[in-house]
């Protein structure tokens, strides 16, 4: 029958045709096991019939998912009782037991097929062998002739019409004829009442059925029993090889949490110097602060004098200045006031020969006449005029250089104080940088 399914002589519609399948797998292999029945264990086996497999387009892996979701639901399902089933769902199909010959109804040699089952004779045409055009139930038929190659086929009903055909060879008649009497026999014997003998046989039977049903199911349950203390042990052992992983990590664990102890000690050893170091640090930190607290104070106030010595230096600078141009204007004023004696002087010296001329005007030609003491007499007054110009004039000039003088060695000390007033602002500038960089 699955031959027959699998080679399309027998009709069967997708859903039944992956439901055949499923119980096909669970006569071949038995129960489902996931475990076992991997992905691709039914690569092998054919088990659709091709018109199927190129009505859907669905891979060879979609099928086998779709006839393994059917085959686990089969589970605790005996082999021959898979078979069975097979069979019950296979004998509701309507091509099911049909066997077919070819004919020729009377003499017009129409072709045509006949089918004999346990239903009875079935006409159908050449290309359709699923629906029959004309059937004849074994109950509805009266009697059934066979001579050579003509077969005859007369209803109950009197009035109905009868069939005649007629086939190729004489042997086909034979087996169709044969066919017909060995299904009309069993159709009889199935409406007739059972012998005792087959009574109890059935009886017989059921009780057998009934023996395996329990024998199945205390084998299924200790099946099931068996799996689930296998399961038990698997979970034990999975379990206690877990509890070992756990213990393994916990040995781990501490052993590690040992080495960090350790380290940690280690750690707060180090970080117990570090600590005391530290804080030496900060206390030479501390006092260096301190020192440079005292020397920003020293230096604060170094620059304060510094400012003021400054300041000082400015005054006296401004002073100085003042002073020089004061001396300056001093000198100018000297020079005119020796200007105007040298020109009174020179004035005087001009009058003087002019009085002279007029005087004595024999005594400039003839200087050796003239008489010695009115001579000398002028020229004492005129000498005393002339030494007391002389006398103011070398006082005027002496004055003057001493001013000059003066001046200079004012000006020379004050350029060296203005030195070292920068020399000392420097030594702060340096002071004062090494105190930032040290705070």
């Amino acid at each position: 029958v699955k031959k027959q399914i699998l080679d399309e002589e027998i009709y069967c519609s997708p859903e039944a045709t992956v439901l055949l399948a499923s119980y096909a797998v669970q006569a071949k292999y038995g129960d489902y096991d996931p475990n076992f029945h991997e992905p691709g264990f039914l690569a092998h086996d054919e088990l659709l019939p091709k018109r199927v497999l190129r009505q859907y387009q669905l891979t060879a892996e979609m099928w086998e998912e779709k006839i393994t979701a059917w085959y686990a639901e089969h589970r605790g399902i005996a082999r021959d009782e898979a078979e069975m089933n097979y069979l019950k769902i296979a004998q509701d199909l309507e091509m099911y037991g049909v066997n077919y010959f070819p004919i020729a109804q009377n003499k017009n040699h129409t072709d045509l097929l006949l089918g004999v089952d346990a239903k009875g004779i079935h006409i159908y045409s050449i290309n359709n062998r699923f629906s029959p055009n004309k059937s004849f139930e074994w109950s509805s038929i009266r009697n059934i002739s066979c001579s050579e190659k003509e077969l005859t086929i007369k209803p109950l009903d009197k009035k109905a019409e009868v069939f005649k055909f007629f086939s190729s060879q004489l042997k086909v008649n034979k087996l169709i004829f044969q066919l017909c009497i060995g299904n009309h026999d069993l159709f009889m014997r199935r409406r007739k009442v059972d012998s005792i003998e087959i009574q109890q046989m059935k009886a017989q039977a059921r009780e057998e059925k009934a023996r395996k049903k329990m024998e199945n199911q205390r084998l299924a349950r200790e099946k099931q029993l068996r799996e689930e203390a296998e399961r038990a042990k698997e979970e034990l052992e999975r379990r206690l090889f877990q509890l070992e992983d756990e213990a393994r990590q916990a040995n781990e664990a501490l052993l590690r949490s040992q080495e960090a102890a350790e380290l940690l000690a280690e750690k707060a050893q180090i970080a117990e110097e570090e600590a005391k170091l530290l804080a030496q640090n900060a206390a030479e930190a501390e006092q260096e602060r301190q020192r440079l607290e005292i020397t920003a104070l020293k230096s604060k106030e170094e620059k304060r004098l510094m400012e003021q010595k400054m300041r000082e230096a400015e005054l006296i600078a401004v002073k100085l200045v003042k002073e020089s141009d004061r001396r300056a204007k001093e000198a100018e004023h000297l020079k005119q006031d020796l200007h105007e004696a040298r020109e009174a002087e020179r004035k005087a010296k001009q009058k003087l020969l002019d009085i002279t001329r007029l005087n004595y005007p024999h005594m400039a030609r003839y200087p050796q006449y003239c008489p010695g003491d009115s001579r000398d007499a002028n020229f004492d007054k005129g000498s005393i005029k002339l030494d007391l110009k002389d006398i103011d004039l070398k006082r005027l000039s002496f004055e003057i250089e001493r001013e000059r003088l003066d001046y200079l060695e004012n000006s020379r000390k004050f350029e060296d104080r203005l030195k070292e007033l920068k020399s000392e602002i420097h030594a702060l500038k340096l002071e004062e940088k090494q105190a930032g960089l040290y705070s």
